[in-house]
């Protein structure tokens, strides 16, 4: 049995034992990335670390202990109620605002795991509140993200457009653009439907002082485990339980309750924020970095307040995540993922090297960097659209739609800021149900993006 073989059934088994025997996943595939980079691919420790996320790694714990400051002092509770004052109470515009924020932010320029971790505490922090599911919510991030990242002057568009030009392929901007738009715009549209959506319109307009039952951190104290359901809602239907009002002006410390007015450590965790933004967009610094640091001076300046976000931070998040990267860089290391895609790209039917090349690119992507696989897939159909049989513009935007849609998967760096950044809800579930959309999304999206954007033979 070959080493790249031995290497994909030791991942399966991964999962299984994780899915049944409820041991985090990250710490087996660290265990995994030991033995198969010793025992099989002759590594040592130096080559097995050297896939170890360590920038992933930041980013959750910076932003995830930002955020936690900002939970505990109320911050999250008065950027949640001005949301919803800017849509004058239609709380089913809020997950079409996040996905429309995130799209612009990456239409710009932003990377689109610095977007995420922009709005996706924001984001969930109002799903909370308002007992929207949290699935909902943070796909719709994700998605929009996504969205807008192939804009011509965007990290992903240009980067993926440097590859076809470098690869001397015919190509279209716009055309990469519209695909990835259009796509991810009709995913979000259908999880709108699908996660509650329409009972969300039924609810019609809501004060912002309506939210549910004050518990830590400002959220809804419920029973929520990631479905949008809580005490006085029906299961899944997001449906609000019984608000109990509270004055605006109403003042709470240490993040009980429901603040909403302004004091001087929330008007700090704003302008944190902002700094945020500014430096990760206007400067092009680290997200992780940044927040960490920013975080430490509002820790410093306000330690009450703070003394429990660090126990708050996303620690089991990170440990799977981290994890189960390490092992994916071990696979890189060894050639399993090159071994994979060159075996697709010698079949010599086109049409089925085109629709397994999607795929790959999907459930890889799922793991790893979506660029980085695109970058050494697109060079891999050369070949087979050199024979004129498939049109190269719909082949590279097949490509990139199916290897950055399913970034929604948990290992993927958007999904685990989402999975991070959710309050007040059972993680090992919500894992899941991200676990098992970004299952539905590898399974469904690489064919149907094979079947619109190659078979007619676009470019």
């Amino acid at each position: 049995m070959s080493p790249e073989l031995i290497s994909i059934l030791v991942l399966v088994v991964v999962f299984v034992i994780a899915t049944t025997r409820s041991v985090n996943m990250g710490a087996l595939a660290f265990a995994a990335a030991f033995g198969v980079g010793t025992l099989v691919a002759d590594l040592d420790a130096d080559g097995i670390f050297a896939g170890f996320p360590g920038d992933l790694f930041v980013v959750l714990v910076g932003v995830t202990y930002l955020f936690a400051i900002a939970r505990a002092n109320g911050t999250t509770d008065w950027l949640v109620h001005a949301a919803v004052r800017l849509v004058r109470g239609r709380v089913a515009l809020i997950p079409w605002v996040m996905f429309a924020l995130t799209g612009a932010l990456t239409a710009i320029g932003a990377v689109s795991p610095a977007a995420v971790a922009i709005v996706a505490p924001v984001a969930l922090s109002f799903a909370t509140r308002y007992s929207i599911s949290p699935l909902l919510m943070g796909t719709m991030v994700v998605h929009g993200a996504q969205a807008g990242g192939f804009s011509p002057i965007s990290i992903y568009g240009s980067i993926v457009n440097g590859i076809v030009e470098r690869e001397k392929l015919p190509g279209s901007e716009i055309g990469l653009f519209l695909a990835s738009l259009v796509a991810n715009l009709l995913i979000a549209a259908v999880l709108f439907a699908v996660l509650g959506g329409r009972k969300l319109w039924a609810r019609g307009a809501v004060a912002p002082e309506d939210g549910g039952t004050p518990g830590k951190g400002g959220g809804t104290e419920s029973t929520d485990t990631g479905t949008g359901t809580g005490p006085g809602s029906s299961a899944g239907d997001g449906t609000a339980p019984a608000a109990v009002a509270l004055r605006p002006d109403q003042e709470t410390g240490g993040g009980e309750g429901t603040g909403v007015r302004l004091n001087p450590a929330r008007v700090a965790t704003l302008a944190a924020l902002v700094a945020l933004v500014v430096a990760v967009l206007g400067f092009d610094l680290d997200a992780g970095l940044t927040a960490v640091t920013l975080a430490v001076v509002l820790s410093t300046a306000w330690p009450e307040d703070s003394r429990r976000a660090v126990g708050e931070i996303a620690w089991s998040t990170v440990l799977l995540i981290c994890g189960v990267l390490t092992y994916v860089g071990v696979l890189e290391e060894m050639g399993t993922i090159t071994w994979a895609g060159e075996g697709v790209g010698g079949i010599g039917v086109p049409l089925l090297a085109a629709v397994l090349l999607c795929y790959i690119g999907a459930v890889v992507s799922a793991f790893a960097s979506s660029v980085g696989i695109m970058g050494a897939l697109i060079p891999l159909a050369v070949p087979f659209l050199a024979q004129g049989e498939i049109g190269a513009v719909g082949m590279v935007a097949a490509l990139a739609v199916s290897a950055t849609v399913v970034d929604v998967s948990p290992f993927s760096t958007n999904g685990a800021l989402v999975l991070a950044a959710a309050p007040d809800v059972d993680r090992d579930r919500f894992f899941r149900q991200l676990m098992v959309y970004g299952g539905i999304v590898v399974a469904a999206v690489p064919a149907l993006a094979w079947l619109v954007l190659v078979v007619p033979g676009f470019g």
